[in-house]
């Protein structure tokens, strides 16, 4: 999240290359899982669903519920990024009711804020409310703060979607996202919130404050070009500058 993806990917590989080689079902299990989401957030999406694959495959030999919730948990996630909302909905929705019950709360609040957003896409707005407030909630709880500030950017992109809430609303949960990510140093999540402000600053017209917030942010990158999230930026910049 500080915003070094090639570094990250490296270093993913060579731990899940470490795991292969003890020989251990619960060393893989647990690279696996972490490996996973570096490709899911580095939209490396074939690879993750890979990784998913055998880490699922793995818990059920094992009989571990724990491993095997969380191999669905990712699957969920990756589905709401590249597949069926509905779809994503209940593969998540039916995978943290087995995560919590081996009373585990650990990356809860990604899950809930991805589950909360798939709600919002197919206009369950009510639902989407309760996953998201039931995010916030579990990060006071747990002091799990690495996802808040992607967790509030999610909640703006939320706002955009409903009735009720709308721009003034989104405004407000990019702005906090912006505020997290710079003080917790995570440049990852910082240009997916600046992305996020551009496009709406875009749609209102304010073309030059969007790419004044947004071109710093990706300058400040030297490497992950080839990366999703830098994709988009630097395409974003593009049509800003046009």
């Amino acid at each position: 999240m500080l915003g070094y993806p090639d570094a990250a990917l490296r270093d993913a590989e060579r731990a899940l290359k470490d795991a292969r080689e003890v020989g251990q079902a619960a060393s893989l299990m647990y690279a696996l899982t972490h490996t996973c989401f570096i490709h899911i957030t580095c939209g490396i999406y074939d690879q993750a669903n890979a990784e998913i694959d055998e880490l699922i495959s793995l818990a059920e030999e094992k009989a571990s519920p724990f491993w095997q919730a969380l191999g669905m948990l990712h699957r969920g996630y990756l589905t709401a990024l590249t597949g069926t909302t509905a779809e994503a909905v209940n593969t998540i929705t039916t995978a943290l009711t087995v995560f919590r019950s081996t009373g585990s709360r650990m990356w809860e609040p990604l899950y809930s804020a991805h589950l909360s957003y798939t709600h919002a896409k197919l206009g369950q707005f009510e639902e989407a409310s309760r996953c998201i407030d039931e995010a916030m909630g579990t990060i006071e709880t747990t002091k799990e703060k690495w996802f808040e500030a992607e967790m509030c950017r999610i909640a703006g992109e939320i706002a955009l979607l409903s009735p009720q809430l709308g721009v003034a609303s989104a405004e407000t949960h990019f702005e906090r996202a912006l505020a997290i990510a710079r003080q917790q140093q995570a440049k990852s999540w910082e240009l997916r919130a600046a992305m996020s402000m551009a496009r709406l600053w875009r749609d209102q017209g304010k073309r030059e404050e969007a790419r004044e917030l947004l071109a710093p942010v990706y300058g400040w990158f030297t490497e992950g070009f080839d990366t999703l999230d830098l994709k988009d930026a630097k395409a974003l910049l593009d049509q800003l500058a046009a």
